[in-house]
């Protein structure tokens, strides 16, 4: 464990010197809030929370972002050569790769929580209890998309692939979870596709524990893209949730088995600046 610790310390360094990062980190969001508050506001006009709904969303969809983003980690490692380096090392890849996961999911965690700080002066109302439980749902996205991120960038193993890539998993994952669009406005042909995505799932579930929905009627949990009713078979926000933690669970061996046999010797190596 503290091979995986020092992997874990090492990147949370790497990100708090990025001020960039940092800075995107703050605004992008803010600039989404902004937009989508205005474009989305006559089609939620029926929500009872109309502005923190989309203010959830948008929290979630931020650690989303940020657990894919930071398994790139990997790549610069890749093409640095310290890669190579470390694997020489006395710990074992399964050790390198949780210790990537972890501090991608430790990283989102935190620029989810940072967000979630603004929110709380621009209209968001949270108790400890409904804010503990917020992070252990940002902590169980970080992990599966960190997991399906690093799954990425070990089989593309370089930062262009990975960019195209990540693109083609980003998009449709993020338009189609419900985070800045209501899944109850979009087009019916479009609907099986956001059954099939697990952000859709923890976005119910983000919203349900954020906006304190523990009360609400499960019909008006379907009708406000909370819960999901697939010709009779109900997905509510807790079913929704057990299923993204399998998920996570598929993906986070799939990751560690895929860098296990990955084969980092043919890879080429930036030359260093002595």
């Amino acid at each position: 464990m503290n091979a995986v610790g020092a992997i874990v310390k090492r990147n949370l360094l790497n990100f708090v010197r990025d001020k960039g990062q940092l800075l995107g980190t703050i605004l992008m969001p803010l600039f989404f809030l902004f937009i989508f508050s205005f474009l989305m506001k006559s089609a939620m006009s029926g929500f009872a929370q109309p502005m923190n709904y989309l203010i959830a969303g948008i929290i979630i969809m931020t650690v989303f972002q940020g657990s894919i983003s930071n398994s790139t980690a990997i790549l610069s490692d890749i093409a640095s050569g310290f890669m190579r380096e470390i694997l020489v090392a006395p710990i074992s890849r399964t050790q390198i790769s949780v210790g990537h996961i972890l501090s991608a999911s430790v990283i989102s965690v935190l620029q989810g929580l940072l967000l979630t700080l603004i929110s709380l002066l621009i209209g968001l109302r949270l108790d400890p209890i409904h804010l503990a439980e917020m992070i252990g749902v940002m902590a169980l996205a970080g992990v599966t998309f960190g997991s399906i991120g690093l799954f990425l960038a070990t089989v593309s193993r370089n930062s262009a692939s990975f960019q195209i890539i990540s693109a083609i998993v980003v998009m449709p994952f993020t338009f189609l979870s419900g985070a800045y669009i209501p899944t109850t406005i979009m087009p019916k042909f479009l609907m099986p596709l956001v059954y099939l995505n697990p952000l859709t799932y923890l976005t119910s579930i983000f919203r349900f524990i954020s906006l304190k929905m523990e009360h609400t009627p499960t019909a008006a949990l379907v009708q406000e893209g909370v819960a999901y009713n697939i010709h009779g078979f109900l997905i509510t926000p807790g079913l929704g949730l057990l299923i993204t933690l399998l998920i996570g669970l598929v993906f986070l061996f799939l990751c560690v088995r895929q860098f296990d046999k990955a084969d980092f010797s043919n890879v080429k190596v930036a030359a260093r600046r002595h």
